[in-house]
């Protein structure tokens, strides 16, 4: 939270290739006085600026310190290799990194993969960002692989993209500093797990809405002892019910039947 306590706000930060735009959509629908500010970040310096304040939580890729952070997962992404749209490879639907023996892979500075040993041809250099590994690929020289999104975010018509099915994968997860899990942190946790506008999940409510509460419950007790009361003023008593049954049932002639005495002659 940033600001005055009367003015708060919810700083976001992304990583390239995540697309946050459905939860700050249901964010701004939920929490219309409570802006919400996004910050995009190299994957490399997500896990930096969170823990220096930043921003309060982070769509990030995994790993991150556990010791340090709190973090969900929300899904794994497929992994593709990125070719000029005449490669070999396109004739397939999906390739393995045997079929990259004979190229060159470009791996990025900014790779996001954790690779135990690249496929394809040694490469002379690094280049220094994704994007530049895409301008090399583009031009004929080698090829990349990325998750998904990365593909999509560096898309260019000149070049298409197969899954890569023994290839590492990556995974995204909302982060956030484990010391700093704030009522806002908790209210965007709650929007990434699915849960409805009326799910509290420990969170406390606010005063006014617990007096509230406590005013209706009063009310209700006191609106239904008034009806019980009045419903016992409606009512007659069980020994008047009783009194009444009993004149109903006796016989008409009884009275008669019980008149004084003979006088004897």
């Amino acid at each position: 939270m940033t600001g005055s306590e009367d003015s708060p706000s919810f700083r976001l930060a992304y990583v390239p290739g995540v697309m946050p735009a459905k939860w700050v959509r249901i964010w701004n629908e939920r929490q219309p006085d409570i802006p919400l500010t996004l910050l995009s970040v190299p994957a490399a310096e997500a896990s930096d600026v969170l823990r220096d304040g930043a921003a309060d939580a982070g769509l990030v890729r995994l790993p991150v310190d556990r010791t340090v952070f709190s973090a969900i997962p929300l899904y794994t992404e497929t992994t593709v290799v990125v070719v000029p749209k005449d490669h070999l490879i396109t004739a397939a639907e999906e390739v393995s990194t045997e079929d990259l023996a004979d190229d060159v892979v470009w791996q990025p500075l900014d790779d996001v993969l954790e690779w135990e040993r690249l496929p394809g041809k040694p490469a002379v250099e690094r280049p220094a960002t994704t994007a530049d590994a895409i301008e090399l690929v583009a031009a004929g020289v080698g090829v990349l692989v990325v998750p998904q999104s990365l593909a999509r975010l560096h898309h260019r018509r000149d070049l298409t993209y197969r899954p890569l099915v023994d290839a590492p994968q990556s995974s995204v997860a909302l982060s956030w500093p484990e010391d700093a899990t704030t009522d806002l942190v908790e209210d965007f946790i709650g929007i990434v797990r699915g849960r409805t506008v009326n799910s509290t999940r420990g969170r406390t409510r606010p005063q006014s809405e617990q007096a509230g509460k406590t005013a209706k419950t009063e009310k209700d007790a006191k609106s239904g002892k008034g009806r019980a009361e009045a419903a016992a003023r409606r009512k007659p008593p069980a020994g008047a019910r009783a009194a009444k049954g009993g004149a109903k049932g006796a016989p008409k002639g009884g009275a008669r039947g019980r008149g004084k005495p003979r006088r004897r002659s």
